[in-house]
């Protein structure tokens, strides 16, 4: 039954790409926060037809942390696709996706992504990647968005944790912006590399702000990755082996397939 429903889901994700794609491609000369009204539709059908066909429910946590008078950038635990849907229409302050630049490449979806001055990156020209994110992070700061990373680079199997890398860091000290760090468990119900995906309450967990100033990269980088691990082994400790995030097993890129 899980298989049959994620089969029909399926099919209203690219039934909405064909919808929805093309008006947001079309809405290229509206201002920007016309579009962006037009285009978080998408994700916010994907997270209520997750709960009507997929029975995936969500709960959130931490929501008095999140500012209503400022952007802040988040940095999240990458585990699903869910994450990636229910972000941006669920937080304040329109957001900014920092993503592969191979995503751009979709038919319709990416080319959606692509019109709303996301910031795609490539990750193999290293440290020109990381001034990209720092020259359009800020600019996008200073135009009244949010941005979103995933310090991990990938998504990672439910029970481990990816290499924290640093650029949301720098990008917080950069800019001089609040860090809010994000955990959530989506990957149980919505796991990363399968098709199926099964019915439950997926927990999505808002840490309190992280300052930048006066603090160094590496201070911040250990805080923020301390929290969301530790959160992750408070909501599922039986998915880890112990209560210390320092034991949480590394997840390897080339472990992927």
């Amino acid at each position: 039954m899980s298989f049959i429903r994620s089969l029909i889901y399926a099919l209203c994700f690219v039934l909405l790409a064909f919808i929805l794609g093309p008006l947001i491609l079309l809405a290229r000369p509206f201002p920007f926060h016309k579009r962006y009204k037009l285009a978080v539709q998408w994700p916010r059908l994907l997270i209520y037809l997750a709960k009507i066909i997929l029975g995936i429910r969500y709960e959130v946590k931490g929501q008095e942390n999140i500012p209503t008078d400022r952007q802040v950038i988040y940095l999240i635990k990458h585990q699903s696709a869910y994450e990636t849907l229910f972000i941006p229409w669920f937080t304040p302050y329109p957001v900014v996706l920092v993503y592969k630049k191979v995503l751009e490449y979709i038919p319709l979806f990416g080319w959606a992504m692509a019109s709303l001055n996301n910031i795609p990156i490539d990750r193999s020209k290293g440290s020109e990647a990381l001034r990209q994110v720092l020259r359009k992070g800020s600019k996008r700061i200073e135009e009244g968005r949010s941005p979103v990373l995933f310090p991990e680079g990938t998504r990672t199997p439910v029970g481990h944790k990816g290499r924290y890398q640093s650029g949301g860091v720098r990008l917080a000290m950069h800019s001089k912006t609040d860090i809010i760090p994000v955990a959530h468990n989506a990957g149980k119900i919505w796991p990363g590399r399968s098709f199926t995906k099964r019915p439950g309450l997926v927990t999505i967990s808002f840490g309190a702000p992280i300052k930048p100033e006066g603090r160094s990269s590496d201070e911040i980088a250990a805080e923020v990755e301390h929290w969301i691990e530790s959160e992750m082994i408070r909501m599922n400790p039986e998915d880890y082996p112990s209560s210390n995030p320092a034991d949480t097993p590394v997840y390897s890129r080339s472990k992927k397939g």
